[in-house]
């Protein structure tokens, strides 16, 4: 089941975003997510529309968006990657908002190939500011 954010939830959803986001950027020094983590919680998730994917034992995934648009996070608990979390969740925000984008890592190619099979494409290439590394503007295309 997908739902709305509940307070709660924020701690289980901090967790798999530090988790995931550690295992999918190993090109990254680990400590640069360690530093990023009160500002993941404090402030992106409080500004985004973020959806959870529940079953019943416990949240599995979540997707964040800013401004109606743009992808701010979309992660899957480590031990449910390829499952099918991902698709149910993309699904879910492309059936809700007009348009969509995202920023990902050049260098996460798993990422970059599942966006591309939902349809979206490459809009730019550029350096994250932040972090220093090259990153793909996506944009969601509907056929």
């Amino acid at each position: 089941m997908i739902r709305n954010i509940e307070n709660k939830d924020i701690d289980k959803i901090m967790d798999i975003w530090l988790k995931s986001t550690i295992k999918a950027h190993d090109f990254i020094d680990e400590e640069y997510w360690n530093k990023n983590y009160d500002t993941v919680k404090d402030v992106y998730i409080p500004m985004s529309d973020t959806f959870v994917y529940e079953d019943k034992e416990n949240i599995k995934g979540f997707i964040s968006i800013v401004n109606n648009e743009f992808i701010g996070a979309l992660f899957v608990d480590t031990d449910c990657q390829g499952s099918g979390i991902g698709k149910k969740l993309i699904n879910y925000a492309m059936d809700k908002y007009k348009k969509l984008n995202l920023a990902v890592y050049k260098d996460n190619k798993k990422s970059v190939d599942f966006y591309m099979n939902r349809g979206f494409k490459i809009a730019k290439e550029q350096k994250n500011e932040d972090s220093g590394y090259t990153e793909y503007i996506m944009e969601m295309h509907y056929e």
